[in-house]
């Protein structure tokens, strides 16, 4: 296994779509070991193959149990009406993050590093990160889905300044 290089915003390769995985070889399997090495290094939640710059569709996805979920050719079959919101982050786009709306629950039909098919239900924020994921293999990131972006900072200070403000009214209400 080694470490692959996370391509960022404004690579090409992040704008083209992946093409579908044919071969299940020991390729993959080193591609699919790699990206989880990788993912762990960056401590992220998902990862996609175009963002180690292979224009295969396969993913990683941290499920809810912090489990690492193997997702070649993913397709989200079904979504939930449900929609949340959340501050959205990405290896490829480092110290930004942008409020993205997502359906809170989902179905992926993928195949295994095998090529075996299996389909899973997946919530919240392993819901999110699939999502978030297979937009990557569409040429998709998440920024060109958030009304707008910050720096870490920003959000800190931000959410810090709600939560000053939060805390005044509940003082004064009592």
């Amino acid at each position: 296994m080694a470490l692959r290089n996370i391509i960022t915003l404004g690579d090409k390769t992040l704008r083209k779509t992946s093409r579908p995985v044919t071969e299940f070889n020991d390729r993959l399997h080193t591609l699919i070991d790699d990206m989880k090495e990788t993912l762990v290094d960056a401590n992220g939640l998902g990862l996609a193959a175009p963002q180690v710059g292979v224009l295969r569709r396969v993913v990683i996805v941290v499920n809810n149990d912090g489990e690492m979920l193997e997702l070649v050719n993913p397709v989200i079959t079904a979504q939930s009406q449900e929609k949340v919101g959340a501050y959205e982050g990405c290896l490829s786009v480092p110290d930004k993050r942008g409020w993205v709306e997502r359906s809170r629950k989902v179905v992926v039909t993928a195949q295994d590093r095998f090529g075996e098919k299996f389909s899973l239900n997946l919530e919240d924020m392993a819901a999110r990160a699939a999502c978030h994921e297979v937009d990557h293999l569409n040429g998709t990131i998440f920024v060109d889905l958030a009304d707008q972006l910050f720096t870490e900072e920003e959000l800190d200070e931000m959410l810090s300044s709600t939560e000053e403000d939060e805390s005044a009214v509940n003082t004064e209400g009592k």
